[in-house]
């Protein structure tokens, strides 16, 4: 073996569920210079790679081959002669199915280290999160994974039908969706009887999952009239008739729910958390994208001139995240603000002030200008210098209305935002093939850019049975002047507000 050839970590992705993932398949992919994915890894796991991995997919599924598993064999090998240290992600567990023994035996043969790094497997995650335990004490107390096709190339079938059939364990199928009429003939045919229960779990442990059950009798029915298809398990056994009893996933507030994020990317991130743990599939199309002002210079000549300011008003977490970003590049740090007093539209601006250890002064009752003004109506502000620092298209009421109250405003552009137009063919794509439940819009922006997405169809239209959900008054008065009329407001109006809002409005349903 070469000294600078590196070494192949073959990872267990896990069952589809990011939160899934050990500790230790994070770390390999954090330190990884090559990933290496498959279809069943999940693709949020490919955020914990280096900004200049090289990632790689080679997904497989039903015969429709990226790369065959010889040419994924030697590409782990040829990674790892390049001294690369390679990180191979599968789903499930490597070991379970997974080819994860053949890929260690080609990687052995041409001296290749590697490490194996076990993931939870499907066989137990996918049962668990619809409410079926593969054992237990009252049903069964051993349980048996079995392959749901074998090698094509196989001479003769190692399926051992006579003993499955007879058996009580619980009886796991990987990968058989389309043998499931042949595994449901073979068992009855063997012994096992009509009655028995049977579940198939789709797209196991994610907002996508899907369960259907039956008995053998009657599940090749029931799975044909539901149209699943892979990826899914089968479990035959006594312990799907605890489902009724123990499902808990799909009983998730929001589960199944396709909501489509249009906030910036960079900010979406706690919203689309706090609506996938509450059981919603989160598709994220951006309609803003966030970027430094084209022109730097009036925020550095203000902040050049801190001095002359007695307040510093802050709109928005992006507004915070620009000025501090310029007045650190600036060279300067928070002692430049010491003799300023601050206020704050909402409590997430404030927070992310209190980042900076900067507490602020005025945080008015609800989160929009107007709210701004009142709470200045008792401060004497007369002819002081007011720093307005926000997006470059901006609503005008606050500075005209510090302006009447006598302060001196110098509004000066802190970010823009753009059309982010990536998702648009897959937007128009699910409206069109109604693949969404609901869009939330949380600001003026997302709306009136989502709309440009849609230019040339007719959005109205497209939109008449999805669930439009505002995070307040102004954002659901632009969603109106183009058309659109949201059904879900948010009160207060924050992130969490726009989140209560729709669990009311399904709670309702």
């Amino acid at each position: 073996m070469t000294t600078n050839t590196g070494k192949v970590f073959l990872i267990g992705a896990g069952p589809g569920d990011p939160g899934l993932l050990t500790i230790k398949a994070k770390e390999c992919i954090e330190t990884a210079d090559v990933v290496v994915y498959d279809y069943l890894a999940s693709p949020y796991l490919l955020e914990y790679a280096r900004k200049d991995a090289e990632i790689i997919y080679v997904g497989k599924k039903g015969g429709d081959h990226t790369l065959t598993q010889d040419k994924i064999n030697l590409l782990l090998v040829d990674k790892a002669k390049e001294g690369k240290n390679v990180a191979r992600l599968k789903g499930g567990d490597p070991f379970v199915f997974g080819r994860g023994g053949e890929e260690a035996q080609e990687l052995l043969e041409y001296g290749v280290s590697y490490e194996v790094v076990p993931g939870v497997t499907s066989a137990i995650s996918a049962p668990a999160y619809a409410g079926i335990p593969v054992t237990h004490r009252d049903h069964t107390s051993f349980v048996s994974f079995i392959t749901g096709h074998e090698r094509p190339d196989k001479k003769e079938s190692r399926m051992q039908w006579d003993i499955f059939a007879k058996s009580d364990a619980t009886l796991v199928f990987l990968m058989g969706v389309k043998n499931l009429a042949n595994i449901v003939k073979n068992l009855m045919a063997n012994g096992k009887p009509a009655d028995t229960p049977v579940a198939l779990v789709r797209w196991g442990t994610t907002t996508r999952q899907q369960t259907v059950t039956g008995t053998l009798e009657t599940i090749v029915d029931v799975v044909e009239k539901a149209g699943l298809k892979s990826p899914a398990i089968i479990v035959v056994g006594h312990v799907v008739s605890l489902r009724e009893e123990l499902a808990w996933f799909d009983r998730k507030p929001l589960f199944g729910k396709r909501i489509v994020i249009t906030r910036a990317r960079a900010q979406a991130s706690g919203l689309v958390a706090e609506l996938t743990r509450l059981g919603a599939q989160c598709i994220e199309i951006p309609t803003i994208r966030i970027a430094p002002p084209k022109d730097i210079a009036p925020l550095a000549q203000a902040i050049d001139n801190l001095d002359k300011y007695e307040w510093l008003v802050l709109t928005s977490v992006n507004g915070v995240k620009f000025f501090f970003d310029t007045l650190f590049a600036k060279g300067k740090d928070v002692r430049a603000l010491g003799h300023l007093k601050f206020a704050c539209i909402g409590p997430v601006t404030k927070e992310r002030l209190a980042d900076y250890g900067i507490i602020s002064d005025i945080l008015p009752e609800t989160y929009r200008a107007e709210s701004v003004v009142d709470a200045f109506k008792d401060v004497d502000i007369e002819g002081k210098n007011v720093l307005l620092p926000r997006a470059k298209k901006a609503r005008t009421i606050l500075p005209e209305e510090l302006t009447r109250m006598g302060a001196l405003v110098d509004e000066v552009t802190a970010y823009e935002t753009e059309l982010a137009d990536d998702g648009k063919e897959t937007l128009i794509d699910l409206l069109k093939t109604d693949g969404i439940d609901a869009v939330t819009f949380t600001s003026s922006s997302t709306v009136s850019n989502f709309m440009s997405l849609l230019d040339g169809e007719d959005g109205p239209a497209l939109l008449k049975d999805v669930t439009l959900a505002s995070i307040g008054p102004i954002t659901s008065d632009t969603a109106r002047s183009l058309g659109l009329e949201p059904a879900v407001e948010a009160d207060p109006y924050t992130i969490q507000g726009l989140i209560d809002a729709l669990l009311a409005h399904y709670g309702r349903e």
